[in-house]
């Protein structure tokens, strides 16, 4: 089986399994208690706390556990709003939908307003046009790094400042970007630096430099486990003195998140965070990927007339991992279903949002057609894909497209 997709491809590395199951057999007490043994998990989940922090320049007491990368945005959102006492959330229309279904309700049920913040061609927020939107009543402004479906790169240092200069709180998804691109929030010693920031975003770019420049977030959520590492753990990270009402009442996690602490599952987050650290520091890795990724764009467009790449040109604007190719006038779930049947795994839009028929918001609110929205496959590496699981799934990719072409210009669908 060959994995491109976004869940699959990051599957936990064999260290992290290995801290894991440790995790499971040693250290199962309470970390909560006061014995001896229940401190051994409470020193583990410290040590794993402070890797977390480390992977983006905070300080480990700065950094909340949760239950996932949904959760994480859940309280950010939930909690500014509650700690605040205003009620206008700004954000997209392409946020993950951990964000823009949470607005949608909480407007709905009239918790909140909402105003969402226009895009440029390409489905990034656009910096002069979300000025206008910011004002005393904004309790929070909720942009993405970067797009789990499309990998573009929303310009958030800009963002970031005009919130800064506005004195409004700024939560950032980070759940695409954190440990595949560097990062550094500023509140910690400065980080080594493969990633220089241009024209408001944390560039994409691979020319080696002293340190990564702080980009002006006030709460950034991630999930480890979209680098390798375990599933059901999310991370908070709050600025000292952001104040962010607990959604689950509790003393656990600095009395920020109650409930016991999933201890596995954060020793495990804890070695991913090293890990990613690790490979990172290497301006190399980045490049490698990117070209690895680049190059299957490449093939399949030349294997595959027609086929439409969603995504800017600039190789700043996007992430390395993801790629988006629209399939005009195919179905995107027959079309998974036939690669599937052949041994390669991806996904159409976010696998949140898997099942659906309609068209992804995603790509629809981005300005792509609704007939290439509709064939709109996401593709994603990992810093493990190999060129051989490339050239393979190019082949794979032909060969099912030209079956479900011939299927539907025989039942009289096709164009």
């Amino acid at each position: 089986m060959i994995y491109l997709d976004n869940n699959a491809t990051t599957r936990p590395s064999p260290a992290v399994v290995e801290a894991v199951c440790r995790a499971l057999t040693d250290l199962w007490p309470n970390p909560s208690s006061m014995h001896r043994a229940g401190q051994a998990a409470r020193q583990a989940v410290e040590l794993a706390r402070r890797e977390v922090a480390t992977l983006i320049g905070a300080r480990a007491r700065e950094i909340t556990f949760t239950s996932s990368g949904t959760e994480s945005i859940d309280l950010a959102i939930r909690g500014a709003i509650d700690a605040s006492g205003r009620r206008t959330i700004v954000t997209t229309a392409v946020e993950h939908g951990a964000v823009r279904e949470l607005a949608h309700d909480l407007e709905q049920r009239g918790l909140a307003a909402v105003r969402w913040a226009p895009l440029d061609r390409h489905g990034a927020a656009d910096p002069d046009a979300l000025a206008d939107l910011l004002d005393e009543s904004v309790a929070v402004v909720s942009i993405q790094w970067a797009n789990n479906e499309t990998g573009v790169v929303h310009p958030v240092a800009r963002i970031g400042a005009l919130c800064r200069e506005r004195n409004l709180l700024f939560h950032c998804d980070g759940t695409q970007w954190v440990g595949k691109m560097p990062t550094n929030v500023g509140s910690a010693a400065p980080l080594p630096r493969t990633d220089p920031a241009s024209n408001g975003h944390a560039r994409c770019t691979d020319d080696a430099a002293p340190a990564v420049e702080a980009t002006p977030i006030d709460i950034l959520t991630f999930s480890p486990h979209k680098f390798h590492g375990p599933k059901g753990i999310g991370v908070v990270w709050s600025r000292r003195g952001v104040r962010l009402k607990p959604q689950i009442h509790g003393t656990q996690e600095l009395g920020r998140r109650g409930g016991t602490e999933n201890v596995p599952g954060i020793v495990g987050a804890g070695v991913a965070c090293r890990e990613a650290a690790e490979w990172l520091a290497n301006p190399e890795n980045l490049r490698a990927c990117r070209a690895r990724r680049d190059r299957f764009e490449r093939t399949v467009a030349q294997r595959i007339p027609g086929a439409v790449l969603n995504a800017p040109k600039a190789p700043e604007a996007r992430v390395w991992n993801t790629a988006s190719i629209g399939f005009p006038r195919l179905e995107a779930e027959a079309l998974l279903l036939l690669m599937s049947e052949r041994g390669l795994c991806a996904s159409a839009g976010s696998a949140c949002a898997s099942g659906s028929l309609e068209a992804s918001p995603v790509l629809i609110a981005s300005g792509i057609a609704p007939e290439v929205a509709h064939g709109t496959i996401r593709f994603s590496i990992c810093r493990h894909t190999t060129d051989d699981e490339i050239d393979r799934a190019v082949d794979l990719i032909a060969e099912c497209v030209e079956v479900l072409s011939r299927s539907m210009a025989a039942s009289g669908r096709g164009a």
